[in-house]
């Protein structure tokens, strides 16, 4: 996906991934599977509403001079294996976290055939910078497009993609 308008409010993300809608949520939620894929952080989740959501930097990412946290937010709704929703800050890029929290809704449908649809949606009103960051055209890597076709990887081969990409310092 290439998005370079600044006035884009929503986007959508979706990958089919031959893996079950528990395996699928796990992925997503606990932090021994989420540094294994995509930006390569760990991510912690309270999974209750009000609940506290951070994804930790990692070191490569710190030895280019980022703080300890990626991204923050706090969980909205939580329904394993089908639904999370929760708000959302870029904490490491300063132009992105002044634009405030933003949404992402994670919907996991299936499995039919052994295949779960997963659906990512971002909801980025009054967030024109960190829409292009999530849809991959800044500096920084791929965005959503990049973290989910890993997370397919990983689910279905065992492997990453590219482990070496964003852990390298």
């Amino acid at each position: 996906m290439n998005t370079t308008a600044t006035d884009v409010t929503t986007q959508v993300f979706r990958v089919h991934i031959k893996a079950s809608p528990e395996e699928v949520w796990t992925a997503i939620t606990d932090p021994d599977w989420t540094e294994r894929y995509g930006y390569c952080t760990r991510s912690d989740y309270d999974l209750r509403p009000g609940g506290k959501y951070v994804s930790w930097t990692n070191d490569g990412m710190r030895a280019m001079g980022t703080g300890d946290v990626a991204v923050d937010g706090e969980v909205i709704e939580a329904d394993p294996p089908r639904r999370l929703v929760q708000t959302w800050r870029l904490v490491m890029a300063p132009d992105a976290a002044a634009e405030g929290f933003t949404r992402v809704t994670w919907e996991i449908d299936g499995p039919k055939g052994g295949v779960t649809k997963l659906t990512v949606t971002h909801d980025l009103t009054g967030a024109p910078k960190l829409a292009l960051y999530i849809a991959g055209d800044e500096g920084g890597g791929g965005g959503w497009a990049w973290i989910l076709s890993d997370l397919k990887s990983l689910l279905e081969t065992g492997e990453p993609m590219d482990k070496e990409w964003f852990t390298r310092g």
